[in-house]
């Protein structure tokens, strides 16, 4: 531990002694002192970096966030420890945001890439395999539709990203042991990528000819976002249920998205009070700052925290949206969510709550997976980093990681007219089943007023909850 003479390491802070340091060239390069740290003390130091890199990216101190990416540079790695591996993601999230200030040289540097649909879907199909989190909300969701349609004989599900084929193979296999019959089944699969829905259709037809059961599968090429109601075809005297998985967060940006005016020294002053009400407390571990709640001590963001105004312009999209679902009359709609602040209008205030939600994820990794493990390098790589990296460089319709707490989307729910459904007792077991079943004591499941928090340790990755369509 570094530490002036005549000063107590007892009652000093190491995160207080790195605000002293200079991230001036004079400490030299490649600032050799830096392979001294110790794990706690190089975490603890790589979030005082982030976080002074973080401010001064908001304000616009650009020579100064390069000296503070220059150093993380040389304590980050993308196959180092917890802390380490997070970093390197949240520094070229605050690189690509410093680039996008520098239209040219951004677009120059992007200018060949290729988007690889491929990648993208076995990324995905790598955290449903290697997590619970998705498994367990696909028993949630698929029992609340089985208690919802009970006696129904015309049965349609809208599932609004049809990737996963997994929990619609189990659906048919309760379906098929309903004591009256199995049910006319239909689904309507909504993605961008034809293969995809192709690949869907026919897995889910297969199995249902199998199970005998009179199934139809309807492919809606589209993103979420430009999707036509019309298309996806309710019929009269059909039973409809809905499916979100992980979707509608990414409709609360609107492409006229009205950016919140702030004057560059107003700016300076916000941000810099969140990062001096982070940096002089009391904490000397990690794992201390983590656990603490900073968003409370940052300044409340219209876009994020007020519980009266969902901004205009954020709000139009996702409230047509729902409205179009409401309109369609559904039986039962169980939408699992991240459970998280990621939408706040400022840098710092997203950045704290990543930070705190990604510590939790990467920990999880650390506790199930090889550090050298080529899965969880795509993992991180592939997905948490391109969604740390638009939670932190992207604004207005470009942003679309904008993770809500349940409390959030309840609201929105019941302005539009749906209604709490609590998940049943039934689905909660089987689920919490399934979680022991992992044999890692770090998953957990909480009831919260009929809703279930999906968590790692004690903090809420994701929420499922049901609502039903009042009129």
């Amino acid at each position: 531990m570094f530490q002036d003479e005549g000063t107590s390491s007892i009652t000093s802070s190491p995160l207080q002694f790195f605000t002293m340091m200079s991230l001036s060239p004079k400490l030299g390069s490649p600032y050799p002192w830096l392979r001294e740290l110790k794990s706690e003390e190089r975490g603890l130091y790589l979030i005082h970096l982030l976080l002074t890199c973080a401010n001064h990216v908001a304000v616009g101190s650009l020579d100064n966030a390069n000296l503070a990416l220059d150093q993380i540079s040389h304590l980050a790695s993308a196959d180092g420890d917890t802390m380490q591996r997070i970093a390197a993601y949240f520094a070229e999230a605050l690189a690509d945001r410093i680039l996008k200030t520098l239209p040219g040289l951004y677009k120059a540097f992007n200018s060949t890439k290729i988007p690889m649909v491929s990648e993208e879907i076995f990324v995905k199909k790598l955290f449903f395999e290697m997590f619970p989190f998705l498994k367990v909300a696909f028993v949630l969701t698929n029992q609340a539709i089985v208690e919802a349609m009970e006696g129904e004989k015309m049965i349609h599900i809208i599932d609004l990203n049809a990737n996963e084929t997994a929990q619609w193979l189990a659906l048919l296999q309760v379906l098929s042991e309903r004591p009256e019959g199995p049910p006319h089944l239909r689904i309507t699969g909504i993605h961008p990528q034809k293969e995809v829905l192709d690949q869907m259709a026919r897995r889910l037809t297969v199995e249902a000819e199998k199970l005998d059961i009179p199934f139809q599968f309807n492919s809606v090429i589209s993103r979420l976002e430009d999707i036509d109601m019309e298309k996806l075809r309710v019929k009269t005297g059909e039973a409809l249920a809905i499916n979100s998985v992980l979707q509608l967060h990414t409709l609360l940006g609107c492409d006229n998205e009205v950016s919140q005016k702030t004057s560059p020294s107003a700016a300076k002053s916000a941000n810099g009070v969140q990062y001096s009400r982070y940096l002089h407390g009391n904490q000397t571990t990690l794992s201390e700052l983590l656990d603490k709640d900073l968003v409370n001590g940052c300044s409340p963001s219209p876009d994020s925290v007020s519980s009266s105004a969902l901004s205009q312009a954020n709000a139009t999209k996702i409230d047509s949206f729902l409205n179009g679902l409401w309109s369609l009359t559904p039986k039962v709609m169980v939408v699992t969510e991240q459970d998280s602040n990621h939408n706040g209008s400022t840098l710092m205030e997203r950045l704290l709550e990543a930070l705190h939600t990604y510590a939790a994820i990467f920990d999880c990794l650390e506790s199930n997976m090889s550090r050298t493990s080529l899965e969880r390098l795509k993992l991180e790589k592939m997905l948490f980093g391109e969604e740390i990296k638009n939670i932190i460089a992207c604004e207005g319709a470009e942003r679309k990681e904008r993770h809500e707490k349940r409390e959030k989307w309840s609201q929105r729910f019941d302005v539009v007219g749906f209604r709490h459904v609590p998940l049943s007792y039934y689905g909660m077991l089987q689920a919490r089943s399934l979680l022991q079943g992992y044999g890692c004591g770090g998953y957990r499941m909480k009831e919260d007023n009929g809703c279930v928090m999906i968590c790692w340790q004690d903090r809420p990755l994701f929420s499922v909850s049901a609502w039903r369509c009042c009129k």
